[in-house]
Formats: C-alpha cells, structure tokens, sequence
C-alpha cells in the first residue's frame, strides 16, 4: 500500500517521477529544434509549409510538458517551487514568453489579414527555439552550479545577486559557463531531433534535396553539440558540489558528482547509454535511406535528461544550492509537500499511464501516414 510507504521514499519517488517528466519535455523540443532549422531546411513556400505544419500537429505537446512539469513540482517540492520561481522570475517569464509567441505563430501566421508577414512569425519560432531552451538549460544548470538566494524563518526568498545596483532575479544564470553550455548542448540537441523527426515524418521523395539538407543539419548540429557536452560532462565529473551531512549541513564537497555516479552506478548506465543512443540515431539519421533515427535519439535524451535531472538531487546532495548562503540550500527532504500529499498525489498518479497510452494512440494515427506536399499546401491552419 503506498500509504504505508515511509515520507523519505515518497520524496524520492516524486523527484524521479517530476525527473521522468522533465526528461520526457527534451525529448519533445524537437519541435523547438526543427523551428530553428525552418530557415536552413527549407528553400521554397511549398517546404516551409510542410516543415511547419508538420511541427505545428505537435507544437503543444512539450509546452504541455512543460507545464505539467511546473505543476508537478509546485505540488509535491512547494519550497522549491516558490524560491526559484519567486526569486528567479525574470528567467521563467521570458521562458514562458517564448512559448506564448510560439503558440501565437502557430495560429496567426497564415491567417488573413497577417500585416506582420509570415517571417516575423517564423522568427518567433525561432527565439522560441533558441532563446527558450537555452534559459531552460541555464535554468537545469542551477542545479549544479547554485543561485544567489537566501530563506528567513518564515522560507520567504530573497534574491542576493545585483549587476551595477540591478537584481537580475535569475537572468545571471546564463552569465555561467557551465550553465550556458548546458543550455547551448540542449539547443542543439533539440536541432538534431528536429532534424531527425522531419525525416521520419515527412514524406521526401519528390524533395531529394530537402532531404540531403536535413541530414546535413543533424550532423551539423551534433557536430556543433560535442563540444558543449564534452566540457559539461568533465565539469560535472571535476567541480565541487554541495553535500548535506546527517544533521542537514550544507558543506562543499569535492569531486561530489563524480562520487554520486560511483554511488548510483544505474544513473552512470543511464547517462552512458543515453549518450550511446543518441549517437546512433545520428548515424542513422546521417545514413541515406534510414529514417528512424529519431527513436533512438529520442529515448537516449530521455536517459540523459532523467541522469543529469536525478544527480544533483541523490546521494545526500543538495539539488538547489544557494550561494550566497549555504544553509538555505534546498533537498528534496527539506522541500517537499507533507507526506499526506504526496500519497494522494501517488493515488492520482496511477492515471498516468492510461493518458500515455492514449497520447501513444493519437500519435500512432496522426503519424501513420507521412506529411506530403499535398497535405501541406491543402491545409491552411499555419
């Protein structure tokens, strides 16, 4: 019975599950990856089209994500939730501004009376995919790095970090170099599963040369990836983290990631082999004649995210560190929901899998046929 089960287990259990959630909306920018590469890929009115209406049947889902993820983590880590949505807003509102405008060119951009043009529309697409889940990786990277914020007894948050007298409340994220590498390996991991799910989709065999530009671009862009995962990966492994000790004292620890992958080998497994996936959907994707390289892309960044979501947080570690004053760091232990609500949350939680299966189902008949020139020029909607 999960009401028997003890409040430290079900802390646990609903950082992974919000992880799994978190891992699952990378997956999905690959809506936000092929937004980006519309201008590259596409060299005529009739591509444009079918790039963006194949995009544009599943621009909801990762905004969706996105925000169930907000919402699962408002209900279960509140204390989190309010200090780094309270503090950090600044960051959050422009990260949801980008998902506003994209929404806004999904439906505005071909309709009647558009006196902005459809590339003003197109360029919100594209700040949507740049801009938006670059902040979104810098935002990951805090989990790592820190954030200049300090709680009082009564948990009310006040954000320490000023530029020339001004509170940038979140924005100095992206000031990080790990945090900014973080976000730029995610912009370009969004463009290779952009580009690989394209290929899948769309039906390219009257379009031999739009065809050849999508497979440059996910070579190019994992390309252009590499270097930014590369220094991730060896900061992670070599920086100090915040460790919390048996009495709940936040003190740095050296080399505390690399330790906490020893300590959780199946996170090591789930890094290595996402990683591994991901590479071979490129080399799919890159070959002539292979268009499936999405899958295995896509469920290796689904293991990369759910690693990199789930290693700051394990291993009496400290998943959002404040620097400025390490007592007011936040654990998954210190900053949950009261056990009553996480068990109800559990109950409720069980539905889950039947929504998955029905969103399974829809996506297996909207995708059973791929998108041809025809369907993209008959249907107006973006």
């Amino acid at each position: 019975m999960i009401s028997n089960l003890d409040y430290v287990t079900l802390q646990q259990l609903w950082w992974v599950i919000c992880s799994v959630v978190g891992a699952l909306f990378l997956m999905l920018t690959y809506v936000q990856g092929g937004q980006t590469l519309l201008w590259q890929v596409a060299k005529s009115d009739t591509e444009t089209s079918l790039v963006v209406n194949s995009l544009g049947r599943k621009w909801e889902l990762p905004f969706t994500t996105l925000v169930l993820f907000g919402g699962a983590l408002f209900a279960s880590f509140p204390k989190f939730y309010s200090t780094s949505f309270g503090g950090a807003y600044w960051v959050w509102i422009i990260i949801l501004f980008t998902f506003i405008i994209q929404a806004v060119s999904y439906e505005y951009r071909k309709k009647a009376g558009n006196v902005w043009g459809t590339k003003t529309y197109e360029l919100f697409m594209f700040i949507n995919g740049s801009v938006g889940i670059l902040l979104i990786g810098a935002a990951v990277g805090t989990f790592y790095t820190g954030s200049s914020f300090s709680l009082n007894e009564m948990n009310q948050v006040t954000w320490q970090y000023t530029l020339g007298g001004v509170n940038l409340r979140g924005l100095e994220a992206a000031f990080s170099l790990f945090n900014l590498s973080l976000g730029l390996f995610l912009v370009f991991n969004a463009r290779v599963l952009g580009a690989l799910y394209l290929l899948n989709n769309l039906d390219l065999a009257a379009l031999p040369e739009m065809e050849q530009r999508l497979r440059k671009a996910v070579w190019s862009s994992f390309i252009c990836l590499l270097p930014f995962l590369l220094y991730v990966v060896v900061a992670i492994l070599l920086r100090k983290g915040f460790g919390v000790d048996e009495n709940g004292v936040v003190s740095m620890v050296s080399f505390k990631y690399f330790f906490n992958l020893l300590a959780l080998p199946h996170l090591l497994i789930l890094l290595l082999g996402g990683l591994g996936l991901v590479i071979w959907g490129v080399l799919l994707g890159a070959r002539k004649g292979s268009y499936r390289g999405i899958w295995p892309a896509g469920l290796g960044t689904v293991f990369v995210g759910l690693s990199v979501l789930c290693l700051p947080a394990f291993n009496s570690t400290a998943f959002y560190p404040s620097t400025f004053d390490l007592q007011s760091s936040l654990t998954i232990y210190n900053a949950s929901s009261s056990k009553f609500t996480l068990v109800t949350m559990t109950y409720v939680a069980f539905a889950v899998p039947v929504v998955l299966l029905y969103i399974a189902y829809l996506w297996k008949q909207m995708d059973s046929q791929k998108l041809t020139t025809e369907d993209a020029l008959d249907n107006e909607a973006y």
